[in-house]
């Protein structure tokens, strides 16, 4: 079994038990077009397991932003299917090492998302609360991704450096 699939398979068994969030709870906010789209595209797909990869990649309508509009509860769902797409090559605008990294590593973690709605809230806080959904196990298997991504030529140094900080920061702390 190569790396890749090994990854895939503690990934799938990290989430086996991660129950979908219903029709209801799919996007954090219902501000502007792009959540509702999400939320009319993800509407009954309960097995993250079927999805196409070109599907996620370019939710909603070809924009790639799923992950950004995803309530905690539906990013916690989903995010298997985008790590085993991101491992097999198949995303080009969805970015998982984006997200799970931002807020918790140095450019971004003390930067304040929107002081005039949120007051002090920064990234880190951000990234902290809607992480810790996550089990052990799966941020096990979060850290086996995002250490495996760190290891492909795919990526840029900054983003290398990303992982680094955020398996230093967060990830790697909640493995276990």
């Amino acid at each position: 079994m190569n790396d890749s699939s090994s990854i895939k398979l503690r990934i799938e068994q990290a989430f086996r038990g991660v129950a979908y969030p219903g029709d209801w709870c799919l996007v954090n906010s219902l501000e502007g077009d792009e959540p509702r789209r999400l939320a009319q595209e993800f509407r009954g797909r309960d097995d993250w397991r079927i999805l196409d990869p070109a599907f996620i990649d370019q939710s909603p309508d070809g924009l790639g932003s799923a992950l950004s509009f995803f309530s905690d509860e539906a990013f916690h769902f989903y995010l298997p299917a985008y790590l085993f797409a991101d491992l097999d090559g198949n995303l080009r605008q969805a970015d998982p090492v984006f997200h799970l990294t931002h807020g918790l590593e140095s450019v971004s973690r003390c930067e304040k998302i929107n002081p005039i709605r949120y007051g002090e809230r920064t990234w880190s806080d951000y990234a902290h609360y809607r992480f810790s959904i996550f089990n052990v196990k799966e941020c096990a298997a979060i850290s086996a991704y995002l250490r495996a991504m760190r290891g492909t030529d795919a990526l840029t140094d900054m983003e290398k450096k990303s992982i680094d900080e955020a398996l230093e920061q967060y990830w790697s702390g909640r493995s276990g």
